[in-house]
């Protein structure tokens, strides 16, 4: 199994174990040194997508999971990697017992662009479903779409 760490629309846990699921969740943590925004707007459907890039004291709520071999296909193709808007990333977590290697997606197109309003509002309340502290779920609900 590999770790992965799911930011934005994949804290679901619901939509999670549609797109994995042989591959439990295995706890919550922080991507330090990163932030959420958008990009590739040309991509979108309606509007940019969601992706991480690095940035000095900045972070990103994440939920981990235990990918099965069996998922990781499915999450690829799920992310668009064999259509190159997604690629795999390695990047460490830090967690309550630790920091822990895992591997996110990181869209393949420049930064900039609006995501939908509805968008937005499901990576929030993805956020907030997943334990994501108040705080950082009322930025994410105040972003410009």
């Amino acid at each position: 199994m590999s770790l992965y760490a799911a930011y934005a629309g994949n804290l679901d846990a619901r939509l999670m174990s549609r797109r994995a699921p042989h591959s439990p969740l295995r706890g919550t943590g922080w991507l330090n040194g990163w932030r959420l925004t958008f990009g590739g707007e040309q991509m979108g459907w309606e509007g940019a997508l969601a992706t991480i890039v690095e940035a000095p004291r900045s972070q990103v709520f994440v939920a981990l999971y235990d990918i099965a071999p069996m998922d990781e296909e499915s999450m690829d193709r799920w992310e668009g990697v064999g259509l190159d808007i997604y690629r795999r990333l390695r990047v460490r977590v830090h967690t309550l017992d630790g920091d822990e290697p895992a591997w996110v997606y990181v869209l393949n197109g420049y930064e900039g662009g609006l995501p939908s309003a509805r968008y937005l509002g499901e990576i929030a309340d993805a956020a907030e479903s997943a334990g994501a502290p108040h705080d950082y779920v009322m930025e994410l609900r105040k972003r410009p779409c």
